[in-house]
C-alpha cells in the first residue's frame, strides 16, 4: 500500500476526536447481535434468555409478558430463543469483548468487583469502540481505493462527505451494537482486497477473497450481492478465453473460481451452524416477512419520506451519479459498482421492511459505504476536470459542509424524536426544525449527551416506548 498521505494522518485524527461520541449501549436488533457473542464467550452456548430479559424496555416490548417472563412463541422447535440477527458481528467483535473478558477477570482477581457475565459496562464499552474502529477502516479503505483512481483530495472530501453526511455515523456512534457499520468494514474490505488482485490473483488470493465474502455474509446475508464483483470478473475472463480457445487458461479460472466458491461456504459456515441450532434447519434464518419479487418499491426506497435513500441523505444521490461518471476513470470499476447497487436496490425494494422500520435514513444502504466513497468522489473529479478546477474544490467544500450540517441537525431531529423514528416524517416540520428548534437544542442536548449521557439515553428509551405503545391498537397489535 501507499505512503500514508497527510490526508491519512487527518482521518485518523478526526476519528480519535470523534471517540467521544461513541454511546456504549446495546439496543434494539443489537440485542440480537450482541447475545452471540455474549452467550459463546459467557456461556459457551446459545442460550439467549437473559439477553432476551435484560434488553432495553422497547426490545423487550412484545417479547415478554406482564411479568416480565419470555412468551412461549419467542422459542423455536429446538427450544431456544428466536434470534434472527446474524452471527457476524460477534466474530468481529470476538477480539474486543475477548480482551474486555480478560480485563474483567484480572480486575476482579485483584480485588475489583465487575460482573463478568457480559452486560457489565467493560463489555459493552469494548464493543462500541470496536464498531467505531470497524467503520473509521472502512472509510480509510475506502479513501485508499478513491485515491488509486482518482484526486487524493478529492477522494478525501468524498470520505468526509460520507462519514458524517449519511447515515454510516449514527450507526458507528449512536447505536453502535447494530450491524451496519461492520457491514460497511468487510464490504469495503472485499472490494478493496478484489480491487488489489483483479489484475492476478493466485489461487491463495482466491481464497483469501472467499473467505472475506463468507464472512461478509455472516455479518449480513444481502451482502451476498457484492459476490457480483469477482462473478463478473471471471465471466469475462470465460468469454475472453473461449474466444482465444485458450482451454487451459479457461480450466484453471473454473477451478479458481470453485476454490473461491469452497472458501465462501466454509466461512459462511458460522451462520449456516447457528440456524442449524437454533431454528432446526441451516436453511431457516427465522426472517418471516414477506418478499415481493415481482414488484420492488424501487422509488419508494430512494424517495420515500419513510426513510428514502436519497431523500434522507442526499449526498447518496451525488455518489450514486459519480458511480457512473467513475466509468471515465476505470470502466471496470464503474460498472460493476453501478451493477452491484442496481442489484442492491432491487433486493431491498423486495423486502417488506424495506423502509427499515425504525431507522435513520435506509440503512441497508450503510453496507455500501465504499461504493459510495468512490461514487461521491468520483463526482467530485468530473466536474473538476469537466469545468474549473479551483471552482469545483470550492464549491465541493462549501457543498460538503452543508450536507453534513443538514445530517447532523437530522439525525439530533431523529435521534430526540423531534421527527418520528418509525414511519413517514414530514418534510415541511423537518425543515422548519432545521431552522428554528435544532440550533436553539443541539448545544445543551449534545452536553447532555458527554457528561449525563445515561440519564439522557434514558429519557431517549422511555419516550420511544410511549410512542410505541400509543401506536398499538386496543387489542395489543401495531
Amino acid at each position: 500500500m501507499a505512503r500514508l498521505s497527510h490526508y491519512d494522518k487527518i482521518l485518523a485524527l478526526l476519528f480519535v476526536l470523534s471517540l467521544p461520541l461513541v454511546n456504549p449501549w446495546v439496543r434494539g436488533d443489537g440485542v440480537g447481535y450482541y447475545a452471540f457473542g455474549r452467550a459463546l464467550l459467557i456461556q459457551h452456548n446459545l442460550n439467549f434468555e437473559q439477553d432476551w430479559l435484560r434488553a432495553n424496555p422497547s426490545f423487550r416490548m412484545g417479547r415478554t409478558d406482564a411479568a416480565g417472563n419470555i412468551l412461549p412463541e419467542e422459542y423455536t422447535v429446538t427450544g431456544h430463543i428466536d434470534n434472527h440477527f446474524s452471527v457476524g458481528p460477534a466474530i468481529l467483535w470476538s477480539p474486543f469483548l475477548l480482551a474486555a473478558h480478560l480485563f474483567v477477570l484480572s480486575y476482579d482477581a485483584l480485588g475489583g468487583h465487575v460482573p463478568p457475565d457480559g452486560f457489565s459496562k467493560p463489555y459493552i464499552v469494548s464493543i462500541g469502540l470496536g464498531t467505531a474502529l470497524y467503520g473509521f477502516l472502512s472509510l480509510w479503505l475506502s479513501f485508499r481505493l478513491a485515491c488509486k483512481y482518482l484526486s487524493e483530495r478529492y477522494a478525501f472530501l468524498a470520505t468526509l462527505g460520507i462519514w458524517f453526511a449519511s447515515s454510516l455515523p449514527l450507526y458507528m456512534y449512536f447505536n453502535p451494537s447494530w450491524s451496519h457499520s461492520l457491514s460497511a468494514f468487510i464490504v469495503a474490505l472485499f472490494v478493496w482486497y478484489w480491487d488489489r488482485t483483479r489484475d492476478a490473483r493466485s489461487w491463495t488470493e482466491w481464497i483469501l477473497l472467499g473467505a472475506i465474502g463468507g464472512l461478509m455474509m455472516d455479518v449480513y446475508p444481502p451482502n451476498a450481492i457484492l459476490l457480483i464483483f469477482p462473478a463478473l470478473e471471471s465471466l469475462y475472463t470465460y468469454w475472453k478465453e473461449l474466444a482465444r480457445r485458450d482451454l487451459k487458461s479457461f480450466g484453471r479460472e473454473f477451478l479458481q473460481n470453485a476454490a473461491f466458491a469452497v472458501a465462501v461456504v466454509v466461512a459462511f459456515l458460522p451462520t449456516l451452524v447457528a440456524k442449524k441450532i437454533i431454528y432446526g434447519s441451516y436453511f431457516n434464518f427465522g426472517y418471516g416477512e414477506s418478499w415481493f419479487l415481482n414488484s420492488p418499491a424501487l422509488l419508494k426506497v430512494l424517495f420515500s419520506a419513510d426513510h428514502g435513500l436519497f431523500s434522507w441523505t442526499p449526498t447518496i444521490f451525488l455518489a450514486v451519479i459519480g458511480l457512473w461518471l467513475l466509468r471515465k476513470r476505470d470502466e471496470i470499476l464503474g460498472l460493476y459498482s453501478i451493477i452491484a447497487f442496481v442489484a442492491f436496490l432491487y433486493l431491498i425494494g423486495c423486502y417488506q421492511d424495506w423502509d427499515g422500520l425504525s431507522s435513520f435514513g435506509n440503512r441497508f444502504f450503510v453496507s455500501l459505504t465504499v461504493l459510495f466513497v468512490l461514487g461521491l468522489a468520483g463526482f467530485m473529479d468530473y466536474f473538476a476536470r469537466a469545468w474549473n478546477e479551483r471552482r469545483t474544490w470550492l464549491v465541493a467544500q462549501a457543498a460538503t459542509i452543508l450536507l453534513i450540517l443538514w445530517n447532523f441537525g437530522l439525525i439530533f431531529q431523529w435521534g430526540t424524536h423531534l421527527i418520528p423514528a418509525r414511519g413517514p416524517i414530514s418534510w415541511r416540520q423537518a425543515a422548519y426544525n432545521q431552522v428554528a428548534v435544532v440550533p436553539v437544542r443541539m448545544a445543551g442536548t449534545v452536553t447532555r449527551y458527554i457528561t449525563r449521557r445515561g440519564q439522557l439515553m434514558g429519557n431517549i428509551e422511555q419516550d420511544d416506548v410511549q410512542r410505541l405503545k400509543s401506536q398499538q391498537q386496543p387489542d395489543g397489535s401495531e
